[in-house]
């Protein structure tokens, strides 16, 4: 393929994903609002020991359990997406869904894999979920040209609220000593990854107007 036929397919993609951005932004605002609901749930068992001694979750349960959550929320999101490919007559992989993926994948992997081993071999859950919150951020701006402006501004959302909660942890002597970091890596899972994702998805419910899309 020359390079100007490559431009042209590539352009055909992005022209695809755009027009598809809308729906896209339905299907994930209804797995925002699930996956957010969740996460509001898990984040409230996780700050238990702010106000009792015994807390629900633990060291070993907090990983598996927001793995649990995102595999849960995951397959929501995909048999939504299959669903409206199927209606639409489109392959489900289809050009804009690889275009797509490539462009998510290298800062969800990074993000999953660092926050993984900081959990299992330095059991700190606060740096675990900062890097979460950041990486997810990047992986949705990382889709800015072809998405809607609400998957942007909550890519943003994601990583200024990483990036500031990280400064503040990091100032704080007090809150790093602390023996349990639990309730705070719970507090910061439940703002983000729950109350934003909330957010996000009663804008999308609500909203009547159709939003700008990216310029080419």
């Amino acid at each position: 393929m020359s390079p100007q036929q490559a431009a042209l397919e590539n352009l055909r993609v992005i022209r695809s994903l755009m027009e598809k951005a809308h729906i896209y932004r339905a299907i994930s605002g209804q797995a925002a609002l699930v996956g957010g609901g969740m996460a509001l749930v898990l984040a409230g068992i996780g700050l238990l020991p702010f106000f009792r001694q015994n807390s629900l979750i633990s060291d070993r349960s907090f990983l598996a359990d927001w793995l649990s959550l995102l595999a849960a929320v995951a397959v929501f999101n995909m048999i939504m997406l299959r669903q409206e490919a199927k209606r639409r007559g489109q392959p489900f992989v289809s050009a804009g869904m690889r275009t797509a993926l490539r462009a998510l994948l290298p800062p969800l992997l990074a993000g999953g894999v660092i926050g993984i081993g900081l959990v299992i071999h330095l059991q700190s859950h606060v740096l675990a979920a900062l890097i979460w919150m950041v990486c997810y951020g990047l992986a949705l701006l990382a889709t800015a040209e072809f998405s809607p402006i609400s998957l942007v501004c909550l890519g943003w959302a994601f990583l200024i609220a990483g990036l500031a909660l990280f400064s503040g942890w990091a100032a704080m002597d007090d809150i790093r000593s602390l023996p349990d970091d639990l309730p705070l890596a719970s507090f910061g899972m439940g703002l983000t990854f729950g109350l934003f994702h909330v957010i996000y998805g009663f804008a999308v419910w609500i909203g009547k107007k159709p939003e700008p899309l990216p310029a080419e």
